[in-house]
């Protein structure tokens, strides 16, 4: 955030429900609606360059397949196949209330149970974002999101391969952290560095 602020931009930043400052229900109720809290940090009249990770680039594609005009340039990181995937919530949610994994658990279940340990996060409020119902995207969804996307995934990370994802955006790019896995991917400055960059191309006029 300090780097785009020193480039010069005007930086909203957005916390999920149930992450970060924002209200932490245990209900998941409370999420049912999460692309609207997406959409309502957009100011009115104004279009914005975006970037996501994980559950927030999932949500800004969806928000921005509905309402394309609102949005410059995107990044999302830590997303792929994942997305076009349903499956059942449950183990994740429970390995975050335990604050453990389960023998034979997916990776991304031993991950999110780590996660959920860190100081500032509320393990039940997660457990209860991860509870909440949502159907998974589909291709046909992108199919009209003709804005410049890049798309950022680690090579350890357990969401992908970006092929499916790429393959469904009419204007996509990709780049790939060797050796980053899903968490250390918004802390690898290889990601903040391909995002500025990708933000700066929208800035420049055209020849």
């Amino acid at each position: 955030m300090d780097i785009l602020v020193e480039s010069g931009r005007t930086v909203i930043e957005l916390d999920l429900p149930g992450h970060g400052t924002a209200e932490k229900s245990h209900d998941p109720d409370a999420y049912g609606d999460m692309p609207a809290v997406v959409a309502s940090a957009i100011p009115e009249g104004q279009m914005v360059d975006a970037i996501g990770f994980s559950m927030g680039a999932g949500l800004l594609l969806e928000v921005a397949a509905a309402q394309p005009e609102r949005f410059g340039r995107i990044v999302v990181a830590g997303v792929g196949t994942n997305l076009f995937q349903g499956g059942d919530s449950e183990p994740a949610a429970l390995a975050i209330e335990r604050g453990s994994a389960a023998d034979g658990d997916h990776p991304a279940t031993q991950a999110f149970s780590v996660f959920a340990r860190a100081e500032g996060n509320d393990p039940l409020a997660l457990a209860a974002c991860m509870r909440r119902r949502r159907p998974p995207l589909r291709a046909e969804d992108l199919a009209h999101l003709t804005r410049p996307v890049l798309v950022v995934l680690g090579t350890k990370d357990f969401v992908g391969p970006a092929d499916p994802l790429l393959d469904a955006l009419p204007d996509a790019r990709l780049v790939e952290l060797s050796g980053v896995d899903h968490f250390g991917t918004p802390k690898d400055f290889r990601f903040i560095e391909a995002a500025v960059a990708f933000l700066e191309e929208g800035d420049k006029p055209a020849a």
